[in-house]
């Protein structure tokens, strides 16, 4: 069975993908900077036989493994290759080597099973109908997102997929599973930017200034309506606030306090009527207030929906692969993913791939300093995503 022939090969090439995603994660480039990490990417698809390659959106990749019949069906698996600007606390010996950039959500351990599945793929694609798409895209951590540009660059044509499937670490689900959710998954995602205005001064004489930071605490305390009391209960929202810069001092009133947040949410309607919301109290209340503000609402990646039925192939597929305890339902998140820019083209599928093992201490979440995965889970990462790539080439 080619189920068992994957298998084998999973656990064949294990280290090589270990190997892989250690030199990505002791090698890690911030969005859109990811240079050494395409050309080590190249390198690596080449070093297989594979060579329909076309670069994209300028440090992204497509590339193409063609089995018997490539034209009856396509099927893209993609992987994020960008890391963030953390700085890493992990003792290991595949530690970040580059100061101040880290690998701490996983892209590392994607663009290495990604790698795994397509060696997998290209060793056996004298045994299946189709051709499998490969993608590794720049970009997901940084509005506009990386799979927008890669949209852009015609990644999705040439051919076009009948559908697409990415995975993504999960350090809440333990190391040998996985998490698949149909329908809406995850959460649109908007950047805040704002500006307060007023007059500063000498805090001791309150009465000849526009106090700034009393005018932006009000608006933050305010805009928390467009979720308790605006929003419908029904539909999930998020609005927070995470960066406030007064530059004042213990006794400086200063000119303007800046302030920085997200929205996200389940809905697009409302979506757009929360940034309507949003701009109408905080104009409101600063100047009501005597001040002066600029409200900036950079609109991010759109909710992220799986298809229900290429996700419950998908999910089928995967209990057949790991087995039945080893495949999760999943609740919605209301984190984003830039993958719902693929999703809004064709059919998609994004699940969860479970990295944690508390015997081992590998308990952090993503985007902290000590996040890693016990690297077990790279087996299943790549074998995994070839099953589910030929499982779904075989759809009639």
């Amino acid at each position: 069975m080619l189920k068992d022939k994957i298998k084998s090969l999973a656990k064949a090439y294990k280290e090589e993908v270990i190997a892989n995603r250690r030199h990505l994660h002791a090698n890690p480039e911030l969005s859109f900077e990811e240079y050494n990490t395409a050309t080590f990417v190249e390198t690596k698809l080449r070093e297989m036989g594979i060579t329909s390659i076309d670069k994209k959106a300028n440090t992204g990749w497509s590339a193409l493994i063609e089995g018997k019949n490539p034209t009856k069906r396509v099927v893209a698996l993609r992987a994020d290759m960008d890391a963030l600007p953390i700085i890493e606390a992990n003792d290991v010996s595949y530690k970040s080597q580059n100061p101040g950039v880290m690998h701490a959500c996983g892209h590392d351990a994607h663009t290495a099973s990604l790698l795994g599945a397509a060696k997998i793929l290209n060793e056996l694609k004298d045994q299946f109908e189709g051709t499998i798409k490969l993608i590794f895209q720049p970009g997901e951590e940084v509005a506009p997102g990386g799979a927008s540009l890669m949209i852009a660059d015609k990644v999705l044509e040439n051919p076009r997929p009948n559908g697409i499937i990415g995975q993504h670490v999960m350090p809440f689900i333990e190391v040998g599973k996985v998490g698949f959710r149909p329908g809406i998954y995850m959460a649109s995602a908007d950047e805040i930017y704002v500006t307060v205005k007023g007059k500063g001064g000498h805090a001791a004489m309150p009465e000849t200034l526009i106090d700034p930071v009393l005018i932006a605490s009000h608006m933050i305390v305010a805009l928390q309506q467009v979720v308790s009391r605006a929003a419908s209960p029904k539909i999930p929202s998020v609005l927070s606030f995470g960066r406030v810069e007064a530059l004042g001092a213990t006794n400086v009133i200063p000119n303007e306090v800046k302030i920085q947040g997200t929205f996200r949410t389940l809905d697009e309607d409302w979506r757009a009527k929360a940034h309507e919301k949003m701009l109408s109290i905080a104009k409101g209340i600063v100047e009501g207030m005597g001040g002066e503000v600029d409200f900036d609402i950079r609109k991010g990646y759109p909710f992220l929906k799986n298809d229900p039925e290429l996700t419950e192939r998908s999910h089928q597929a995967a209990i057949a692969y790991l087995g039945e305890e080893n495949v999760l339902d999943l609740d919605i998140w209301m984190a984003a993913e830039d993958f719902a820019f693929y999703s809004q083209e064709v059919e998609g599928c994004f699940y969860r791939l479970g990295t944690r093992n508390e015997a081992k201490g590998i308990t952090s979440g993503v985007h902290t300093p000590t996040f890693d995965i016990d690297e077990d889970a790279l087996e299943v990462g790549a074998g995994l995503m070839a099953f589910l790539a030929v499982s779904e080439l075989e759809k009639v």
